[in-house]
């Protein structure tokens, strides 16, 4: 089970491949990460059901992507 505690604005997000995917904004409630803004002034959202594990990064269990067909974006 993922401490939602060890989450923190500013932290790498990376996927399955190991490779940096985001950037953490903040959570949002306790099921949902939000994703600082793409190049395009967006939001996006990841489930934290995605997360695999939590270090020095935020480890997802896809590729980037895959994630980035998958993830809720901020209207």
């Amino acid at each position: 089970m993922i401490n939602i505690q060890q989450i923190k604005p500013d932290m790498l997000v990376v996927c399955s491949q190991d490779g940096q995917f985001a950037i953490v904004d903040h959570m949002e409630g306790q099921d949902s990460i939000k994703l600082k803004r793409d190049k395009t002034g967006k939001h996006h959202f990841i489930p934290l059901s995605w997360v695999t594990t939590v270090d020095n990064k935020v480890h997802i269990d896809r590729p980037g992507s895959q994630a980035m067909k998958q993830w809720r974006t901020e209207n």
